[in-house]
């Protein structure tokens, strides 16, 4: 499981020790909770995250990306994916990032959001998640992982509706896959990831930029029959 390091609020009787065992998205909360009113940088939060940092950061940093038509924000977070993603790839035990990336702000209110849509879309698969298929979450899997992570990174970095959101998605799943050495999960996100990136690429071979309104008025028309 994660292991959430952070200082316990000791005017508060029901939190937890440091150190105690949290599942992903109950860390991310509490990172939340506990954060000062000006927020952390990316390199404390990295810190704070602990174990298995490699998927609970791509994990959070996923999370703003999964929303569709939200422009400007995916591109900002899928650099700093793209460099944790292929040092997964180059088998590296920790991430390291440079200084610029390490002192990115994460405002307080931005780092309650991606608790709260964690827990929102993902925390029921969190709960189902569970070890299986063992290989396909191991060592050499987390490098062909991260391998595939760099393409669907340098997909959401393309500033076009609906190029962000699928992959950010399966990058999401499989990184709970990759955490809870969930080998099914892991395939779940990349076979998502791998999908809509080939139909998009179809997509534009056969219609051009059309395509593009095309999945807008579709995805808009899931949206609206969804509320």
């Amino acid at each position: 499981m994660l292991m959430a390091q952070i200082e316990p609020d000791e005017s508060r009787s029901d939190h937890p020790e440091p150190g105690e065992d949290l599942g992903l998205t109950d860390a991310l909360a509490r990172i939340a909770e506990t954060a000062p009113e000006d927020g952390l940088t990316l390199g404390q939060f990295s810190d704070a995250l602990g174990e298995r940092v490699f998927g609970a950061l791509l994990f959070a940093l996923a999370i703003p990306v999964c929303m569709p038509f939200l422009y400007g924000v995916p591109q900002i977070v899928a650099l700093p994916m793209m460099a944790i993603a292929a040092q997964m790839a180059a088998g590296r035990a920790h991430p390291w990032m440079p200084k610029g990336f390490r002192d990115r702000p994460l405002d307080k209110p931005s780092l309650v959001r991606i608790a709260r849509w964690s827990k929102k879309w993902f925390g029921w698969l969190e709960a189902l998640a569970r070890p299986r298929f063992s290989a396909l979450s191991g060592p050499t899997a987390e490098r062909v992982v991260g391998a595939v992570f760099v393409l669907f990174c340098t997909s959401i970095l393309i500033p076009l509706p609906t190029t962000n959101t699928a992959p950010g998605i399966g990058i999401a799943i499989a990184s709970i896959g990759l955490i809870t050495r969930d080998g099914l999960l892991v395939l779940a996100g990349l076979i998502l990831g791998i999908f809509w990136i080939s139909l998009l690429i179809i997509g534009f071979t056969f219609f051009g930029a059309a395509f593009i309104d095309l999945l807008k008025e579709f995805i808009l028309g899931l949206i609206g029959a969804g509320g």
